[in-house]
């Protein structure tokens, strides 16, 4: 899929995100939002009351009154402009997302056989369990299950790559995508969704920010704000009668008016978090499109920042996937180019990465090609995962090279002698985290070919950052406990599973969920869908099968698992920026707290003035500077809640500590001055 590249106030999405921050303004809507809505309610009644000062019977100044009301609206409106943009940037996503839909018309089989007759039907028509026939030009019409056949299919619409892949029956890369190309060849295709359920109608869903359900920590938080809320709005509503009394009972002042009160009110509760709360949790499951990772919920993406444990698979997540041929290590009596001369020849049948790696190695570093071989009189003996060996007779020459252990038993079974120096060789390879090789040239041990998994660059260094933030790593593996604890100590996991078993996997998940631990792992196989189902954040690759990706709530539409790692850093920032602009929201009432209390109440209590610290001009320039500054640091923190706080790689007492420092202290100083600032732009213009 081709990523959306609009920049963060991209024109594209300022106008339609203005225009929907006055739509947001129906009573419907601002009731999603408790803390806004108390400031909604807030800006109509300022309203109203600005209205009867028109007429002469206000209980404050026109102009002063009808300046609350103003910022009031701006503060709400820039709320809804928070919340719009954000959803902006997803619907454009989604409007990429519905390009890709378009009519087709599938190839419907009578019964499930290439070759068999079949009828013209529309995409939409088709329903689960159908099958469909998918040749080369023709569009995907449905997700599904190759069931038959083998194909090149072109992705990029999908996934953004260029590179066509292979898609195929019975095996972990046999889930094809409707909306994608074949490009060669054929497939029968079972359809597994019925119309609306596709994989990209469930993508675009995903991504449209208004349908964002709220996640269990978002919702905590807003009881909490909305807990606040309510203290600061039954303390703010007794303060007039107070203030009544108090002036009664004096016989002189004046009382609080409920304009002031109500910008007291705003001023105090936590207007900032709570208008840019649905705006960092849309921008989160952005961001998480941004990297081509669909998410099913807003859970999964919120779940990811509190994994502490990654369960990873070795191949091609903490290896680059292909082991390569390393080392020729030949037996007693044999030199380096007779073992690589034989080593070669039996794997010239070998298909595998594994098969050509060895031919590769033997040319490198001893100049044997293909010419130097006639294969006139070579049958060759091809490689299978039953035999686990592959070879070339040549004449009464046999030549066979496998897993130690099949050579052994072959060698012994023909009456050779497996020499105890080649045992102790595989051992050491082992040992090393390599997989070793065996090759016999007509009954002869020549020797083992070091097969090496290449840990990629870079992987120890991100395990690290991963240990300081307290999440524990797992490498799964096929591998025995020798090569497995090799491989594990280069890579600097902490932890690791050899010779794992589906079972294995789950029992290894739902240990470390018994410990209250958050679990995240990978998956592309069907294999992999009972632990993907257990797991807190299951990431299922685009390239695997329709089981797996069920079984997820995440798909990674690059089918990268190194990609895990960086969903859990998205799902960390998140958490990192809605606690950092809670923090912010609830230090800066403090500063509110001066600016306003004295100004509402010195006319009641004149001993107030004491507090008064920051020596603003005047009581009305002092409530109104606080209701600017209200307003217009929600506009200043826009980018941060969209972008997100910086990642950094560090424990959670590290992170609270900063947090604090920054944010905290921040907020707590920031008002201080910018509502003196304001509070001087006022005076200096004569405008209260």
């Amino acid at each position: 899929m081709s990523r959306t590249t609009l920049t963060l106030f991209d024109r594209q999405l300022l106008v339609p995100a203005l225009l929907d921050a006055f739509r947001k303004l129906h009573p419907r809507v601002q009731l999603r939002s408790p803390v806004m809505f108390v400031v909604y309610v807030g800006s109509i009644i300022t309203t109203l009351l600005a209205f009867q000062a028109f007429g002469g019977n206000g209980e404050a100044s026109f102009g002063f009154i009808l300046a609350i009301a103003v910022w009031l609206w701006f503060t709400v409106l820039f709320a809804n402009f928070a919340e719009a943009l954000a959803e902006g940037r997803s619907k454009a996503q989604a409007a990429s997302l519905r390009a890709l839909k378009q009519q087709v018309t599938a190839k419907k089989l009578a019964t499930p056989q290439y070759g068999t007759t079949w009828l013209p039907t529309p995409a939409t028509e088709l329903r689960k369990g159908m099958t469909v026939l998918v040749e080369a030009g023709d569009v995907v019409p449905a997700d599904g299950e190759v069931i038959s056949g083998v194909a090149s299919v072109d992705e990029s619409a999908i996934t953004g790559e260029s590179a066509p892949v292979i898609r195929e029956s019975g095996g972990d890369f046999s889930a094809v995508t409707g909306g994608t190309r074949v490009l060669s060849d054929w497939l029968v295709v079972r359809v597994a969704v019925n119309p609306g359920e596709a994989f990209i109608d469930r993508m675009i869903s995903m991504v449209e920010g208004a349908k964002r359900q709220k996640t269990p920590n978002e919702i905590a938080l807003t009881i909490l704000l909305v807990a606040l809320t309510i203290v600061f709005l039954v303390v703010t509503v007794t303060l007039l009668p107070f203030s009544l009394f108090a002036v009664q009972a004096a016989g002189s002042g004046a009382p609080v008016t409920i304009t002031v009160l109500i910008a007291l009110l705003v001023c105090l509760i936590p207007t900032t978090i709570g208008g840019l709360l649905s705006a960092i949790g849309v921008a989160g499951m952005s961001r998480m499109m941004q990297a081509n990772v669909i998410a099913t919920s807003g859970r999964a993406v919120e779940a990811a920042g509190d994994v502490d444990v990654l369960l990873l698979d070795k191949t091609g997540t903490i290896t680059h996937g292909n082991r390569q041929a390393a080392t020729f290590l030949p037996a007693p009596g044999v030199s380096e180019e007779q073992l690589a001369r034989s080593a070669r020849l039996a794997s010239l049948a070998d298909e595998t990465p594994e098969g050509r790696s060895i031919v590769v190695l033997a040319r490198q570093k001893f100049g044997i090609h293909e010419r130097d071989t006639s294969t006139e009189n070579i049958a060759f003996v091809e490689f299978t995962a039953q035999t686990r060996m592959s070879g070339a007779d040549i004449g009464p020459r046999s030549l066979r090279k496998g897993a130690a252990d099949t050579i052994r038993r072959y060698v012994e079974e023909a009456g050779g002698r497996y020499p105890a120096e080649v045992a102790t060789l595989v051992s050491d390879v082992a040992r090393r985290g390599s997989t070793p090789l065996v090759v016999v040239d007509e009954g002869r041990v020549m020797g083992v070919v070091e097969l090496k998994d290449i840990v990629k660059a870079g992987i120890r260094e991100r395990f690290a950052e991963l240990r300081k933030m307290g999440i524990r790593t797992v490498m799964i593996t096929g591998d025995n406990k020798l090569t497995a604890s090799a491989i594990a100590a280069e890579a600097g996991v902490d932890d690791f599973l050899a010779e794992a078993t589906p079972e294995d996997k789950l029992k290894l998940i739902r240990a470390s969920q018994a410990e209250g631990r958050l679990v995240a792992m990978t998956g592309d196989g069907t294999n992999d869908a009972p632990a993907l189902a257990q797991a807190d954040v299951a990431v299922a690759m685009n390239s695997g099968t329709q089981a797996a990706k069920e079984a997820g709530n995440m798909v990674d539409l690059d089918s990268n698992p190194t990609k895990l790692l960086e969903i859990v850093e998205i799902g960390k920032q998140m958490l990192m920026t809605r606690g950092s602009l809670t923090t912010f929201s609830i230090a800066n009432d403090v500063a509110k707290y001066f600016a306003i209390i004295p100004a509402a109440f010195v006319g009641t209590y004149p001993q107030l003035k004491a507090l008064d610290v920051m020596q603003l001009g005047s009581a009305n320039s002092a409530i109104m500077s606080a209701v600017i500054f209200n307003a217009l640091i929600i506009v200043f923190l826009i980018p941060l809640a969209l972008k997100g706080v910086k990642y950094r790689a560090l424990g959670a007492n590290v992170l609270l500590r900063r947090n604090l420092l920054v944010y905290g202290l921040g907020g707590l100083v920031l008002p201080f001055i910018g509502i003196k600032l304001i509070d001087m732009v006022l005076v200096a213009l004569n405008l209260i």
